[in-house]
C-alpha cells in the first residue's frame, strides 16, 4: 500500500482551527479560557499514578495543577489515538523498536535506543516545565497570543533540536 501524506498547509490550517475552537469552547462551556498544550497533563498523569500508590500525597505543585482527568487529559489520549488512526489510514503504520535513522548511526541496539529515549524524555519534560509549557503550548497558543515569552521559548526549542540533531546524527566523514 502506498503511503498517503497530508499536505502540511492543510495540517497547519486544521491545527489553527483546533486551537481557536479550544479557546472558544472552553471559554463558552466552562467559563475559563484554556489553551492548546499538553505538558501539564503529563505532570497530572505522574501525580495520579503516585496518588494511586501513596494515598496521602502532599505536594504544592500537584495542588497547583489539580490532579484531575480533564479535557486536556482526554486531548492527550486523542493525540495518540488520532496518530494511530492516521498512520493506519495513510499506510505508514509499522512497529519499529529501533527507527532506521537511529539504526544507521548507532546500530540495531534496542536497549541503547531506550536509554537515549528515556534520557531525552527527561530533558524534554524538565525543559517544558522550566519554560512553563511545551512546544505545542508555546508554539501554538502562545504565538497565537503574540507572547514574547512564547516566541523566545519556541526559538530555544527549535535551536536546541537543531543543535542536538546535528550533534547526534551528523555523519562523520
Amino acid at each position: 500500500m502506498k503511503e498517503r501524506v497530508l499536505n502540511p498547509y492543510i495540517g497547519g490550517i486544521l491545527v489553527g482551527i483546533l486551537a481557536i475552537l479550544i479557546v472558544y469552547l472552553t471559554t463558552v462551556l466552562i467559563g475559563d479560557t484554556k489553551f492548546l498544550g499538553t505538558s501539564t497533563t503529563f505532570v497530572k498523569m505522574a501525580g495520579l499514578i503516585e496518588k494511586f500508590f501513596v494515598h496521602d500525597i502532599s505536594n504544592q505543585y500537584y495542588d497547583k495543577v489539580k490532579l484531575t482527568i480533564d479535557w486536556q487529559f482526554m486531548f492527550v489520549i486523542g493525540i495518540f489515538l488520532g496518530a494511530l488512526i492516521s498512520s493506519i489510514l495513510s499506510g505508514s503504520f509499522r512497529i519499529e523498536l529501533v527507527p532506521p535513522i537511529f539504526r544507521e548511526r548507532f546500530g540495531n541496539n534496542f536497549i541503547l535506543r531506550a536509554v537515549f529515549a528515556f534520557i531525552g524524555g527527561i530533558f524534554v519534560a524538565f525543559g517544558a516545565r522550566l519554560a512553563d509549557g511545551c512546544p505545542s503550548g508555546h508554539g501554538l497558543s502562545g504565538m497565537m497570543q503574540l507572547s514574547l515569552g512564547s516566541l523566545l521559548a519556541v526559538i530555544v526549542f527549535f535551536s536546541s533540536a537543531i543543535i542536538f540533531a546535528n550533534l547526534i546524527y551528523r555523519s562523520r566523514r
